[in-house]
């Protein structure tokens, strides 16, 4: 299988080692991977702030590029469903809107691709801790995707996955409503790094890079010892 990865702005620009593991373990499963360069936003940011038709101006050209592709996987629960399920919405009535139903069914969030989709759970990694996992809102409500990372944190060799009571609660970062709301975003983010430090893990683990940039700054900020990393910096351990 060909598979197209879409990685999104804040990963290509801040955490490229989320792309890189990618890329090491979809290969390592016998798949030509390919990642359009020219391709770089989906347009969310502009779309969660109500500027639709400036959205689409983005989105127009990611669509075009992406609607033959035999699959698309996408290392963030918010990216994906921008592809999945905000793309129809944002296209609904206009030409784009059948291409933009097509791709809705070519779009997969990593974890749930591996799982749901190539039938994987054990890649042979080996992540030798204690972690905890956070649901980042859009990957958990808008793609329902919440067995398929933890299956795979199941078989990675050493691992302990120790379950927070907030793990379903929004971290606060939402992208522009940090912005826009600094204050309840914090508050919002200094609930879940306190129920993420109560299971005494040494990581939080999330399939939405965004969450975890926005977790670990207010962890650094509090001189707490806790790390976070992206699922699939673990699962390319070997």
């Amino acid at each position: 299988m060909t598979v197209t990865l879409f990685i999104p702005c804040f990963v290509d620009s801040l955490y490229p080692r989320v792309g890189i593991s990618m890329v090491r373990i979809l290969e390592r499963l016998g798949h030509r991977v390919e990642c359009p360069e020219d391709i770089a936003c989906c347009g969310q940011p502009a779309f969660n702030s109500g500027y639709w038709d400036e959205s689409r101006l983005i989105a127009g050209p990611v669509l075009e590029k992406l609607k033959n592709k035999e699959a698309v996987v996408i290392a963030s629960g918010s990216c994906g469903a921008m592809l999945k399920v905000f793309y129809p919405q944002m296209f609904h009535g206009l030409p784009q809107e059948a291409d933009a139903n097509v791709l809705s069914k070519k779009v997969w969030e990593f974890s749930d691709f591996l799982v749901a989709k190539l039938g994987v759970t054990d890649l042979g990694a080996k992540f030798p801790a204690k972690v905890t996992f956070h649901d980042g809102c859009h990957g958990l409500r808008e793609l329902g995707i919440k067995k398929s990372p933890r299956r795979l944190l199941e078989k990675v060799q050493g691992i302990e996955l120790i379950e927070m009571a907030d793990a379903e609660t929004c971290c606060g970062f939402g992208g522009t409503f940090a912005a826009k709301f600094p204050m309840i975003s914090t508050a919002m983010g200094e609930v879940k790094c306190t129920s993420a430090a109560e299971t005494s893990a040494d990581y939080i683990v999330s399939n939405d890079s965004s969450c975890l940039m926005h977790i670990q700054g207010l962890l650094s900020r509090q001189g707490k010892p806790l790390k976070t990393i992206h699922l699939a910096e673990i699962l390319a351990q070997q």
